[in-house]
């Protein structure tokens, strides 16, 4: 007998597409998985630099794990605690693990912090910590303000199983996309007008796609914002051991630090909070190290027992705690991974400039650049980039990520990831878009004419905007206000 499948038997989960997966930053993905380059067994194919995966320092870890067997249960060195690690499932998770996820937190930031391995809380990947913060601080229908452009990702971990929202806040070029306090404030007080209850601002810091940084004296403002408004304020650090460059970089736990010893006490704690990982600055996302670090105890609780559902294997725990309790090797390890990344972007964007490309120029962090290629777009709008983004995909076979995926509010932008390649296969890359823009340079705008366009980025960053309040997967209430808006 043949039975057909009935969707009303199924969760409007289950046959939704909450998770995102239907955008241009996904495609790229199953372009590049469906005509993956290969130096010799496919020269032709699908180069992917849609990946930010850091695979730079692979020689020092593997050197590392010959130097230390015993850090690994399954080797012979290692065996005697195979027992003890395979039947270890405290959700709190090992001491050496948050003992050394602790102090390896502090010394990427400088040593100028310190971090209390109390507060370690473990979670599948930073898709894990993000989704469990998500469901700490939000119910469905309520917001969180992100600014733009962000992780396309977020969309999917922190909107499809919690039912919480993201309202953007426009960010341009005009100013480096860097978040200004007026703009924060401006979307802030619109949400409030449509009836949306804003429950945090989430940060990503360095930023991605951007691969820039905060100053301090803007996060010191934004932390004075969140907490006079008296809402969270979300810090996601999962690139800061990949800043390369000037400035230094500044976390949120440095201003916390600076207004404990100050004695003003100016900040309530219980409402800022830190999201990391080792998928980034360590180049392992296969081991799916999540980490939610907050100053909320309540949050703690409540994250540490979410943390059944994803937590970290006692195996991997193991040997990241070996790992990082190394001093040395965490000191040559660091210093290392900023050097070559330092390195590799100079070496990509020099490519890009000799050919007219630029990037933004503010850029010191990430395992990308934010390309511009509004001067080959054919029109400025959201078709014309997706128009050149499939020509980029399917003819120069490049899997870059166009901006509207990531809600940049100007077309013409892409990501380019340049850390999850070997240097022949960046020269290939290279050699590719040089011949592109050979074949296209007649068709490229003068740069000047690009800033007469500033009409129709504020015509598209208002559709962001509309199509966050039309969703049929919104909960708000659409108002009169919005409606005139449209």
């Amino acid at each position: 007998m043949v039975f057909k499948l009935n969707n009303q038997l199924l969760s409007r989960m289950a046959i939704g597409d909450g998770h995102g997966e239907n955008s241009s930053y996904f495609d790229g993905w199953k372009a590049y998985d469906s005509d993956p380059y290969h130096h010799q067994n496919n020269p032709d194919g699908v180069i992917q630099m849609g990946l930010a995966e850091n695979q730079l320092c692979f020689d020092k870890v593997e050197e590392w794990l010959k130097k230390n067997p015993a850090a690994s249960i399954c080797t012979p060195e290692g065996v005697a605690g195979f027992k003890d690690v395979a039947i270890f499932q405290d959700y709190h998770g090992l001491p050496q693990f948050r003992n050394a996820v602790a102090k390896f937190m502090g010394k990427v930031r400088g040593d100028r912090v310190s971090f209390d391995p109390d507060r370690i809380v473990m979670a599948g990947g930073a898709t894990g910590a993000h989704e469990t913060v998500a469901f700490c601080l939000a119910d469905p229908g309520e917001a969180l303000l992100v600014p733009t452009p962000y992780y396309p990702g977020f969309d999917r971990d922190l909107r499809w199983r919690t039912g919480v929202q993201l309202v953007p806040i426009e960010c341009d070029s005009a100013n480096n996309f860097k978040l200004r306090m007026e703009d924060l404030e401006a979307a802030y007080e619109m949400a409030k007008l449509n009836n949306i209850r804003v429950k945090g601002l989430l940060l990503t810091n360095p930023s991605n796609p951007l691969g820039t940084i905060l100053d301090g004296d803007t996060l010191r403002n934004i932390a004075a914002f969140t907490n006079e408004n008296n809402i969270h304020l979300i810090c996601d650090e999962i690139y800061s051991a990949t800043v390369f460059g000037k400035p230094d970089y500044v976390s949120i736990a440095e201003i916390v630090d600076e207004d404990r010893k100050s004695g003003r006490n100016g900040l309530n704690l219980d409402l800022i909070h830190i999201v990391y990982s080792l998928s980034k600055d360590m180049g392992f996302p296969g081991l799916r190290v999540g980490i939610v670090y907050s100053y909320n105890d309540v949050v703690v609780s409540c994250a540490r027992k979410m943390s059944s559902f994803g937590l970290v294997s006692a195996q991997t725990q193991h040997m990241i705690g070996s790992m990082l309790s190394d001093a040395e090797f965490v000191e040559e390890f660091l210093g290392a991974n900023r050097a070559r990344l330092a390195e590799r972007h100079g070496a990509f964007t020099g490519g890009l400039g000799r050919v007219g490309i630029r990037c933004l120029r503010s850029s010191n962090a990430g395992l990308f650049v934010w390309m511009d290629l509004r001067r080959l777009l054919k029109e400025q709008s959201v078709e014309a980039e997706t128009a050149l983004w499939r020509v980029i995909i399917n003819e120069v076979k490049l899997n870059v990520s166009p901006g509207s995926s990531f809600h940049c509010s100007e077309p013409g932008w892409f990501r380019v990831c340049f850390a999850n390649m070997d240097d022949e296969t960046m020269e290939v890359a290279l050699g590719r878009i040089r011949a592109f823009v050979a074949k296209h340079k007649e068709a490229m705008k003068p740069a000047r004419k690009l800033c007469a366009q500033s009409s129709l980025k504020l015509s598209f960053s208002g559709r962001i905007y509309d199509e966050f309040i039309m969703s049929p997967r919104s909960p708000i209430p659409q108002s009169p206000l919005v409606r005139a808006r449209t």
